[in-house]
C-alpha cells in the first residue's frame, strides 16, 4: 500500500523528500505525494487526510491526538525566521520602514495556524494590528507594495527577494525569538498518522532521504527546480542552505526545547490549547499529547 505524503513545493521540502518520493529509500513503501502550502496541509491534517504530512508547529495542539510528531524532516533553525514587511521609507525598499509599529494597521498573513502568525501574535501582543487577513503567500508582497495592506507577514524565500518589491523589514521575528529565548526557531513539523504509519520506521525513511540529499545534491536538482514556483536557481540554493540543516536530520535537545518554548509561551498567552510532552527521552517526539 502506498503512503500518502503532503509537503510544500518549497525547495527545502522537495530536496529533503526527493529520495523517499522517488522510491530510493530501501525498505520504504511507495509514496503518493501532494504538494500544497502549509496553511492547506494544516487544515487537511485535522481531517486525517494524509499518512505523512508537513504542518506548522503552531498547529500541533489540534493534531497530536491523531498524529505522532517525528524528530526529523521539518524546518527549524537559526536566522530563518518570518519577516514583517512594510513599504520602504523615502520611496525605496532600502530605507527605513514607513511605520514604527502596527497600531491600526491591516496585515496580510499566510495562514491563521502557521508558526509565522503565532510568532507574530506573541511579538505584537502589546500593540496588535487593527485587522488581519489571510492571503495566499505569493500574493502578500505585491499586495503590500501596491498599498492594499499596511504590512505583510512572509516566510521562506521572501527573505531573499522582498527588496525587489520596494519593501522593508519592520522586524525579523526569528531574530526577535532567538534574542529573547536563545533557541532556534521552529517552523514546520513532519507528522505521522497514528495507526497508519510506524513513527520509528518513518523517521528512519526520512533520515535516509535527508542523507541521500546531502550526499548527492545534484540528483534532486531537476525535481526541486520543477516545483520551485519560478524561483531563480541561486535563490533555491540559498533557500535549501538555510532551511535544511542539522535540525532536519534530528531535532535534538535544542530543537525540542524550541518547540516546547513556543507552544508553552503561546499557551500561557491564551493563543493555543496547551500540549504536554515528556521532558527527556530520545523518543519523546512520538509521545507528545494534546
Amino acid at each position: 500500500m502506498a503512503l500518502s505524503l503532503a509537503i510544500s513545493p518549497c525547495p527545502n521540502d522537495t530536496f529533503v523528500f526527493h529520495a523517499l518520493v522517488h522510491g530510493r529509500v530501501p525498505g520504504a513503501p511507495p509514496v503518493e505525494v501532494t504538494y500544497a502550502d502549509v496553511d492547506v496541509t494544516n487544515t487537511a491534517a485535522e481531517r486525517g487526510a494524509f499518512d505523512l504530512v508537513k504542518v506548522s508547529y503552531a498547529a500541533l495542539p489540534w493534531l497530536l491526538d491523531d498524529y505522532h510528531l517525528l524528530p526529523c524532516g521539518g524546518a527549524l533553525g537559526r536566522g530563518c525566521g518570518p519577516l514583517v514587511l512594510t513599504r520602504g521609507g523615502a520611496g525605496d525598499g532600502a530605507g527605513r520602514p514607513d511605520r514604527a509599529d502596527l497600531t491600526g494597521a491591516t496585515v496580510a498573513v499566510p495562514g491563521d495556524r502557521t508558526t509565522a502568525y503565532l510568532l507574530f501574535r506573541l511579538w505584537s501582543a502589546e500593540r496588535p494590528p487593527a485587522r488581519i487577513e489571510v492571503v495566499p503567500f505569493h500574493e502578500i508582497m505585491p499586495a503590500v507594495a501596491a498599498g492594499k495592506y499596511d504590512a505583510g507577514l512572509v516566510i521562506h524565500e521572501a527573505r531573499f527577494t522582498y527588496h525587489r518589491h520596494g519593501l522593508t523589514a519592520l522586524v525579523d521575528l526569528g531574530e526577535w525569538w532567538e534574542g529573547d529565548t536563545g533557541l532556534p526557531i521552529p517552523l514546520g513539523a513532519i507528522l505521522a498518522r497514528k495507526g497508519a504509519v510506524d513513527p520509528v520506521a518513518a523517521a528512519g525513511w526520512i533520515r535516509e532521504s535527508v542523507r541521500q540529499a546531502w550526499a548527492d545534491p545534484a540528483a534532486s536538482r531537476d525535481y526541486v527546480l520543477s516545483h520551485a514556483q519560478e524561483m531563480e536557481p541561486d535563490v533555491v540554493d540559498r533557500h535549501i542552505g538555510l532551511y535544511v540543516n542539522e535540525f532536519t536530520a534530528d531535532l535534538g535537545d535544542a530543537g525540542f526545547a524550541a518547540v516546547e518554548a513556543l507552544l508553552g509561551r503561546a499557551a500561557d498567552a491564551g493563543l493555543i490549547p496547551r500540549t504536554s510532552g515528556p521532558q527527556t527521552s530520545s523518543s519523546r517526539a512520538t509521545a507528545w499529547t494534546s
